[in-house]
């Protein structure tokens, strides 16, 4: 039975971040709550949920902007975790939609800015993004 491996796991990501949250950048706290699960507190592409629903692991993300000549892919990366980018690099059955999280369309993710004007919502999901891609950037290894 996986469910006592899974809770354990659950367990031990969430009571550390709860407690640390405050020290965290925003970005910081985007990552570890929708991207460090899959990839890694470090963002190595070991993150304990990986192997449960992961065939062949996630990604190594520390390498980014050495693989683009030394430039962080901003851009790219935007795409990746908007769903803008190419069809199966998030969302595919493999693959919790995390992206949905950094989408308009995601009311009740949006919490508090879903009361806002759409331009405002708008803003508000990409200042979620920005922040996420910010702390990414700091994870980027030579």
């Amino acid at each position: 039975m996986r469910t006592i491996p899974i809770l354990a796991a659950l367990a031990a990501l969430f009571l550390p971040a709860a407690a640390s949250a405050q020290a965290m950048t925003i970005g910081e706290r985007e990552y570890m709550n929708s991207c460090a699960q899959c990839h890694g507190p470090e963002g190595k592409g070991d993150g304990f949920l990986v192997d449960y629903f992961l065939e062949g692991g996630a990604p190594d993300i520390t390498g980014l902007q050495r693989d683009n000549g030394g430039v962080f892919p901003v851009a790219q990366v935007y795409a990746i975790i908007d769903g803008t980018a190419a069809e199966g690099i998030h969302g595919t059955s493999m693959m919790p939609v995390w992206g949905q999280r950094y989408s308009q369309e995601a009311e009740e993710d949006l919490g508090q800015y879903f009361a806002l004007s759409p331009e405002d919502q708008a803003r508000a999901v990409r200042a979620r993004i920005l922040a996420l891609i910010e702390h990414i950037s700091t994870l980027q290894e030579e």
